[in-house]
């Protein structure tokens, strides 16, 4: 009884990022073949990589005809983000067995890393149940949507130009912002934002994405916790 409400609880918790990141999925899968890619070749991606940044970028590089280890290297910087998640989380999966813990990571998405650690803050305990849940409810709808912006793609000009990806920015923020009570948080988040509009004028996309998140690791570890419950008002 419990795991299945632990499973109705991770769908539903992943919803509204199912959503938000609809018209991502299906304009990836339209650019995609837009940018000479196969449908399989398109849901292949979504399905290895399942990272709509990293993908969008490896999409505009295999059309430029770079070496494949910049390309893979240049879809790290974006990915690394993720190991920090990785850091941070792994945490609550101790009770887990070893080859939990490596499928989960693969599923460790930053909406899945959000709701883990709002779920954790809640005072509910990680289950591996409704993280799977919400981890392969989320990963089955991204890559559908790949297949649909690929599939019917075509039929729309210049997908880009409608804009519906400003969707997808809006919910990261509202993520950010939940996280705003914790200690720490405006500084850490001000380091990032600042780190990652620089780099992005001197060094380019997407190395302001990974230098963005050192900056604020490294502003986390120069001021350090704050006592529990000595959040920011």
């Amino acid at each position: 009884m419990n795991a299945r409400r632990d499973i109705a609880a991770g769908i539903r918790a992943v919803l509204p990022a199912m959503l938000a990141a609809a018209p991502f999925g299906l304009l990836f899968g339209a650019l995609a073949v837009d940018n000479s890619f196969t449908v399989g070749e398109t849901v292949l991606m979504s399905a290895t990589i399942f990272a709509g940044a990293s993908q969008m970028v490896g999409i505009d590089l295999f059309g430029d005809k770079i070496a494949p280890w910049l390309i893979v290297l240049s879809i790290f910087a974006v990915n690394f983000r993720h190991v920090l998640y990785s850091a941070v989380i792994g945490r609550q999966m101790r009770a887990w067995s070893a080859l939990q813990r490596y499928v989960a990571f693969f599923f460790l998405v930053d909406p899945q890393f959000a709701e883990s650690e709002k779920r954790v803050e809640s005072g509910r305990p990680l289950t591996f149940a409704w993280y799977m849940a919400g981890g392969l409810t989320f990963y089955t709808t991204w890559i559908v949507e790949g297949w649909l912006g690929a599939t019917f793609g075509k039929m729309v000009d210049n997908p880009a130009a409608y804009g519906v990806d400003f969707l997808l920015p809006i919910y990261f923020l509202g993520l950010v912002m939940g996280f705003r009570r914790r200690a720490n948080w405006l500084p850490v988040v001000a380091a990032s934002a600042v780190g990652s509009i620089i780099a992005y004028v001197l060094v380019g996309s997407p190395w302001h994405v990974s230098i963005g998140a050192l900056c604020g690791v490294a502003v986390a570890a120069v001021i350090g916790a704050k006592p529990a419950g000595e959040a920011v008002e």
